[in-house]
């Protein structure tokens, strides 16, 4: 095969299915053969323009592939070979700056946000920088984890929204055993968040969601480490924390997409000397019931999030094989380059329909 598709996002709203030459890998790159790209609120709001992109893209950043070629310098530095299973960190590392050698490679000072898979120009070649494609280029700054043989293609791109759960719910916070851990938002994200804290030893964890939308992803909530599920539609979650543990959380994980008012709600449910970790985006400025005053009061400590890094990413892995929580059991829907897009419409609200709880685009 001397070329590969690619299902290019020229606009909001509007894909091109592309045909790309593949690559001549030399020493210091590679090429991967995409078996599988998970999905999130990221796609879908590059989908309908609420992340903007200055070209033509080929979005999806959680991928899953087969190295199918990749040169010897390249080969040493990422300890893998042709033919092996990997999963792709977003990010890429020069692996040679300040920030990079002190481990935040997320700031890295000759990538950062402009090379980040999924997000690079189709137009520039060899155009193939994001997983909604039949291949991926590897560029030499990528960074690669190899996927242990128990795992198939579609359950291992949950590396990526594990490896977030595992980091903005216990690495950033610092989540200590017995900690009561409140989580906003009932998501892929909002499940492994769950899931993170109670392996962490968390001693209560309460989840919320809003509505109908997340009715079957609260149901869930439980065999994924919740104790509790509250819909905020019906039940207001302070009273309802209080009641079930006594007090307030240690701990506020906001992983809320486009839900303004979850920021104020996170405020008022963390306890005194308490930790929140912003990691879902308001979509707005717009803060209802956002009151600044009781960050004072409290003494809270406030942290954002943006992206993970391989460390989680490998404990995510490992969690995975070990099998103590069904992800292989998610109700998912699995998309070709067909229908893909309705899938994505359906994950912006943008289609009648319940999205499932994790949607996979493979090739």
């Amino acid at each position: 095969m001397n070329s590969g598709t690619g299902l290019v996002l020229t606009e909001p709203r509007s894909f091109e299915r592309r045909s790309f030459g593949l690559p001549d890998v030399g020493e210091d790159d590679g090429l991967l053969r995409i078996e599988a790209c998970g999905l999130c609120g990221t796609d879908h709001e590059q989908y309908t323009g609420h992340i903007t992109n200055p070209h033509a893209f080929i979005p999806g950043h959680e991928v899953i592939g087969i190295v199918e070629e990749l040169g010897n310098a390249a080969a040493d530095r990422w300890g893998v070979s042709a033919g092996q299973r990997v999963a792709v960190e977003v990010f890429l590392s020069c692996r040679e700056c300040a920030q990079c050698r002190s481990g935040l490679y997320r700031r890295c000072e000759r990538n950062g946000l402009a090379t980040m898979v999924g997000f690079t120009d189709a137009d520039t070649p060899p155009g193939l920088g994001g997983g909604y494609a039949s291949h991926l280029h590897l560029r030499p700054d990528s960074m690669l984890m190899a996927v242990p043989d128990e795992l198939d293609a579609v359950t291992a791109t949950l590396f990526n929204p594990l490896g977030a759960g595992i980091r903005w719910a216990v690495e950033i916070p610092e989540t200590q055993p017995g900690d009561v851990v409140a989580i906003l938002g009932p998501g892929v994200r909002g499940l492994c968040a769950a899931a993170a804290a109670k392996e962490a030893g968390a001693g209560f964890v309460m989840i919320t969601g809003l509505g109908t939308r997340d009715a079957e992803r609260l149901a869930l909530a439980p065999v994924f480490g919740a104790d509790l599920a509250v819909d905020v539609a019906e039940i207001d979650p302070n009273p309802a924390l209080r009641e079930a543990t006594g007090g307030k959380a240690d701990v506020v994980v906001d992983v809320t997409a486009k839900a303004p008012a979850a920021f104020a709600q996170a405020i008022q449910l963390a306890r005194p000397g308490g930790t929140i970790v912003l990691a879902g985006t308001r979509g707005t400025p717009e803060t209802p019931g956002f009151d600044p005053d009781h960050i004072v009061y409290k003494e809270l400590r406030i942290f954002g999030a943006l992206g993970v890094d391989v460390t989680a990413y490998r404990n995510a892995l490992d969690l995975l094989v070990a099998g103590r929580y069904p992800f292989e059991e998610l109700p998912r829907r699995v998309a070709g380059f067909d229908d893909l897009e309705p899938l994505i419409q359906l994950l912006a609200g943008e289609r009648s329909g319940v999205p499932p709880v994790h949607g996979v685009f493979a090739p």
